[in-house]
Order: C-alpha cells, then structure tokens, then sequence
C-alpha cells in the first residue's frame, strides 16, 4: 500500500463531499481510486490491473474484478486494488 498526499482544490473537496454524503457506499478512497483509475484508462494506459480497479471500484459487487484469477504456473497476475487494499490518499 503506498500513501499519496495531494492538494485539491477546495471546490473539487467540497463536491467530493456531497457526493460521498449522496452516495453512503462510496468513501473518498474508493472515490479516489476510481477517478485515477478511470482518468488512467481514457488516457490510454493499457494495464490489466489499472482496468481491474477502475472496474472494480465501479461494480464493487462483481467480485471477478477485484483479482485476477490464479493460474497454477502461470503469472499471478498485479495485485488489484479493491475498496479495502489499494493506495490510500490523504485528502
């Protein structure tokens, strides 16, 4: 797990919290995760596990997107985010 620090805007706060008092199975990590995750993805990053958590963080219910599936010899594959693991922001 690795910390990230950032400053945002006061704005960009201010809607982060509506929207997690909108929406009380969100959290400002998985929020976090997400907007990277997808703004990685529409910008053209092909990564499995960068796809698994974008996925992952939106249908959280989908338990086939929180990890890959273990091959016997084969590569194990990134680990992959989900709302418990993953990188953490302090925003």
């Amino acid at each position: 797990m690795v910390s990230l620090r950032a400053e945002v805007p006061e704005t960009l706060l201010k809607a982060m919290a509506a929207f997690i008092e909108r929406h009380p199975n969100w959290d400002q990590y998985r929020l976090f995760q997400a907007a990277l995750a997808g703004f990685l993805v529409q910008n053209g990053v092909q990564d499995r596990g960068v796809t698994r958590c974008y996925l992952a963080n939106l249908f959280p219910s989908q338990r086939r997107f929180a990890s890959p599936p273990h091959r016997p010899g084969g590569r194990g594959g990134s680990s992959s985010p989900s709302r418990s693991s993953g990188s953490r922001a302090a925003v």
